[in-house]
Order: C-alpha cells, then structure tokens, then sequence
C-alpha cells in the first residue's frame, strides 16, 4: 500500500481524521508520522485542542498496526482499549504524531498471540511534535481481533 491508499484507507473508515485533515507523511513497518494543521483542530486559546492531539497520536499509533499487519499478511480488527496522553507544551501551528515500533520481539509475541487466539494486544508509543520540537507522548494498548 502506498501513502495514497492509507490515507484513503483513514479518510473513509475513520472520517475524524478527514474532519481534522490529517496528512500521511510516512507510513511503513518502521514508523508512521501524521500531520495535522492548526486551523480544524483549534481551541478556545488558539492552540491545538487536546483531544484533537490525542487522536492524532492514537490515530498514528493505530495506522502503524494495520500497515505491519497488512504487510504481513493478517488481516485484523485492531481497537484501542486504553491510553494515556502528557502534554508537554502547549501546541501552537500544525503538529504532527510519530508512532515507532522499536521492540522486535513485542512485535513477534503479539503475532503469534494474533495466529494463536485471534485476539492479540500490544502497548504502542507515539510522540508529538510542533516545530520540530516534542510536545508530548501518548502510550496506548491496542487490541487486534479476528484473523482472515
């Protein structure tokens, strides 16, 4: 899949991120970056309203899951079930949410538990960035269900 087609993926079955007109900047099995623009995601006191960074980081933390498992092959329902967001600072322009995986064997277990059970979950880190600077971090437990 190529940055067009997730971005189409993410614009039609998750329409938030077209509402806050996320942009796919990289998207591939070592990390997903997303950008969103200040205006559609603006508070009362002209920064970036929390929620609206909190789903950009679960948003990018999730699109990192599907573009590993359709990479390889699986096909799942992945949900998140729990997350925590600590705001650095306070997010003045357009921001961005980058979702890394760095642990090779989380990622194994939590494929053999998808084979196994079909029913997998797996913790995920995302952090957010404004001019390059980092404003923030959010950690999340995804959970993958059903396998096809």
């Amino acid at each position: 899949m190529d940055l067009a087609e997730i971005q189409a993926y993410l614009y039609q079955h998750i329409p938030l991120s077209m509402a806050m007109e996320v942009e796919l900047v990289r998207a591939d099995a070592e990390q997903v970056v997303l950008r969103a623009p200040l205006a559609p995601n603006i508070n009362h006191r002209e920064t970036v309203f929390g929620g609206s960074a909190s789903a950009l980081a679960i948003l990018s933390a999730w699109t990192l899951l599907y573009v590993r498992l359709q990479q390889a092959g699986l096909h799942s329902r992945v949900v998140i079930q729990r997350n925590s967001v600590e705001y650095q600072h306070a997010i003045t322009d357009a921001f961005e949410a980058h979702a890394i995986m760095s642990d090779a064997r989380l990622w194994q277990r939590f494929v053999h538990m998808l084979a196994r059970k079909h029913r997998a979950r797996i913790n995920v880190h995302a952090n957010l960035y404004c001019h390059a600077q980092k404003v923030g971090e959010m950690e999340g437990d995804f959970v993958a269900l059903g396998m096809g």
